[in-house]
């Protein structure tokens, strides 16, 4: 019975999966345009050179963002690969063109070190950008909730805390998943 029991949650899964994966397919994503002039101001902060690997992961993203059909890239690479680079640009186009960006990471530590960065690097630009995690106070916490479902909120890091029934965006564009192999099938899945 139990076997039964498993098998057929599993085929429960299995369908919702298609039909999302059905959905997203046949679905039409807003095109997001690459804001010229301070796109390339953006990518003039960034201090190194960037790797012929990272040029085409960058260019590849963009593509796809700019393409008609939902976005399912995976960016591999290793430590200094550059890899939140590509994270960021993505980020920054899309938050310019009006969508909220969620940046879910597996640790609090990665989240408070992606969201010093983000700041620091999105200086000067008019997006908001905020943090939901367990080193947020309670407060903070249900601010940036509250700001997030009223779309005052462009990029927003945090950890698990994201996938909280309580957090509801007004226009998510684009979900960035760091580290994601640190996630668990019900978290992958509430997150598609």
């Amino acid at each position: 019975a139990r076997k039964a029991r498993v098998k057929k949650r599993l085929l429960e899964m299995a369908e919702g999966l298609i039909a999302l994966a059905a959905k997203r397919h046949l679905g039409e994503p807003p095109d997001i345009v690459l804001p010229e002039g301070s796109y390339h101001e953006f990518c003039a902060r960034f201090p190194y050179q960037e790797t012929e690997d990272q040029e085409r992961s960058i260019d590849d993203v963009l593509k796809d963002m700019h393409g008609n059909k939902a976005m399912d890239r995976l960016v591999c690479g290793d430590v200094g690969f550059g890899k939140t680079e590509v994270a960021m640009r993505a980020a920054f186009v899309a938050a310019m063109a009006g969508l909220q960006v969620a940046v879910i990471v597996p640790t609090t530590l990665l989240s408070r070190q992606h969201f010093a960065n983000f700041t620091a690097r999105f200086k000067g630009f008019p997006l908001r950008i905020a943090q939901l995690s367990r080193m947020v106070s309670t407060t903070e916490a249900q601010e940036t909730r509250n700001q997030l479902a009223k779309g005052q909120v462009d990029i927003v890091i945090g950890t698990h805390a994201l996938l909280s029934d309580k957090v509801a965006f007004q226009n998510l564009g684009l979900l960035i998943i760091d580290e994601e192999q640190n996630f668990g099938v019900k978290q992958k899945e509430k997150m598609k």
